[in-house]
């Protein structure tokens, strides 16, 4: 689609800005799930502060929360000040995340499930906001309960209209504060399970940003805590009509509408976008990669495939072939989104086996690494000079046509973290290429999540199967880049040639004679 390739290029514009202001660890579009989690954790803990200072009654609610804000202003007003304004950033940032899914394509597939239960999140979080407004009960909370019932009583749900309640200051009781405050504590606490079910089926789910991102957004929002408190306005007085009413556009959008438009008509333009939004998996169904398949011959249980999947679709069960193992490896494929990484961990994955075919204990059906071994050889025959490279780069990071020469050779893997280590020893040490150049997804936004993370790892040797110290990492070269910097990836890549051309070509090494001897002969003739 048109629209969202131009918001694709917005968003990838603008990270590469946040990328050069905060650099890719702590780049904020890159941690939009986990800012999420930690403005969460703010807005309980502050709650839980202003809830001990807070009274229920129908006019000890606006008085509490004016000692709050004024007399305990260093304190208190604090807490309040971070609860508006970490709900306020919270509701940011779920848009944020919801939209970058979109237009990244990372909602279809085996990732409908993490969509489908993000959109009600949504929903819940301004549930919770405007329960949060009504405890204020200034001339907003006024504004906001009238108009909140009045939309509720378009539905055919109560036996009686429930705006009634706020029809004078006669009919409005105490229970009613009492009743926000079990709405307010209970909405969150059931948020909270929806997110915890919204994170399961990814492995090693990132739910803390990064220390030093956590720290600079803490800091920001106590600054502005300090400079802009949160105030309220004028108490709530059912028997006036406020004139003017600030409205908070963060929760309230959709409230103005009312104005001009029937409770019933907004009831099915919301309903209807909500189940858009849940449909967007399937309209239209995103092109699914095949399941990863496990060959039994080949596999010895050892679970690194189960460690290093990013969507918790491989489990380890007991052994069902007889082989002399305690595991073996099952793949879910309802969960399963064909990028590789188990086949990349898999230490049978190597193209060093000769004597029997390339089959390792887990693999891809429609992107195996026997095809793998035989298309990188067809290209690296094709190369020439003493700086010959072997590009293996990631199908969702940049252009990597841009790359291809008399010297250079690339092949588009579905993630970089699909490539085991031995395929880069074998390049180098049998002197296929002068050296290798790993590319991939821009740094800190992996398209399948651990795939960056994985292949550092393994080529630094903190995790299996690391890539053997024989092999010289100056013939090695990393560069994480997205589709919009293409530029920067192509002077790498000339800059590592010109290290290679420096470096000369590997030595070869000499071949061991194996020594034989013949009984019964004297070696002295």
């Amino acid at each position: 689609m048109v629209l969202r390739s131009i918001a694709r290029n917005g968003f990838e514009r603008l990270e590469n800005g946040f990328d050069w202001v905060f650099s890719p660890a702590w780049n904020p579009l890159y941690q939009l799930g986990a800012l999420g989690w930690f403005f969460y954790w703010i807005v309980c803990v502050s709650g839980i502060y202003l809830y001990i200072f807070f009274d229920t009654g129908i006019n000890d609610a606006y008085e509490s929360l004016e000692y709050i804000t004024n007399v305990q202003w260093y304190a208190g007003g604090v807490m309040r000040s971070l609860h508006r304004y970490a709900s306020d950033a919270m509701v940011i940032v779920v848009i944020l995340h919801l939209l970058r899914e979109y237009v990244m394509d990372r909602y279809r597939g085996v990732r409908w499930f993490a969509w489908i239960t993000g959109v009600p999140l949504l929903w819940f979080l301004i549930a919770c906001g405007i329960s949060g407004y009504w405890m204020v009960w200034d001339i907003l909370a006024q504004y906001v309960a009238t108009v909140t019932t009045e939309w509720l009583d378009a539905l055919p749900i109560f036996g009686e209209p429930i705006a009634r309640n706020f029809l004078n200051e006669a009919t409005l009781g105490s229970r009613f504060f009492t009743l926000m405050v079990f709405i307010h504590i209970a909405l969150p606490l059931i948020m909270l399970f929806v997110m915890w079910i919204h994170i399961q089926r990814h492995a090693q789910p990132k739910v803390n940003p990064p220390r030093g991102l956590a720290a600079g957004t803490m800091a920001m929002l106590l600054v502005l805590s300090l400079v802009y408190p949160a105030v309220s306005q004028a108490p709530a007085n059912l028997d006036t009509v406020p004139s003017t009413v600030g409205i908070d556009w963060f929760y309230l959008p959709v409230y103005p509408l009312l104005d001009v438009i029937s409770g019933a008509t907004l009831w099915a333009i919301v309903g209807a976008a909500t189940l858009l939004l849940l449909c967007l998996p399937w309209l239209p169904k995103g092109r699914r990669h095949d399941a990863a398949v496990v060959d039994l011959g080949n596999c010895n249980g050892c679970g690194r495939c189960y460690n290093d999947c990013p969507y918790s679709a491989v489990t380890m069960e007991l052994r069902t072939d007889g082989l002399p193992y305690a595991r073996q490896a099952v793949v879910n494929p309802n969960q399963c989104t064909g990028c590789g990484l188990c086949v990349g961990a898999c230490p049978t994955a190597t193209p060093f086996r000769r004597a029997s075919a390339l089959v390792p204990g887990i693999d891809l059906l429609d992107f195996n690494m026997r095809d793998l071994r035989e298309r990188t050889l067809t290209a690296a025959k094709a190369l020439s000079g003493t700086d010959r490279v072997m590009v293996f780069g990631c199908q969702a990071g940049a252009d990597l046509s841009l790359l291809e020469g008399p010297s250079v050779a690339v092949l588009p893997l579905r993630c970089i973290g699909m490539l085991p280590p031995p395929f880069i020893d074998f390049m180098i040490s049998r002197h296929h290429v002068d050296g290798v150049l790993l590319t991939g997804c821009r740094e800190g936004d992996c398209h399948y999540r651990l795939g960056i993370k994985w292949t550092e790892q393994r080529l630094s040797g903190l995790r299996d199967p690391y890539l053997r110290k024989r092999v010289p990492r100056e013939r090695i070269s990393q560069a994480w880049y997205g589709p919009t910097q293409s530029p920067p990836l192509v002077q790498h890549l000339e800059a590592f040639r010109g290290r290679l051309r420096e470096i000369g070509p590997l030595p070869r090494r000499k071949r061991r004679v194996k020594k034989t001897s013949v009984q019964g002969v004297d070696s002295h003739g």
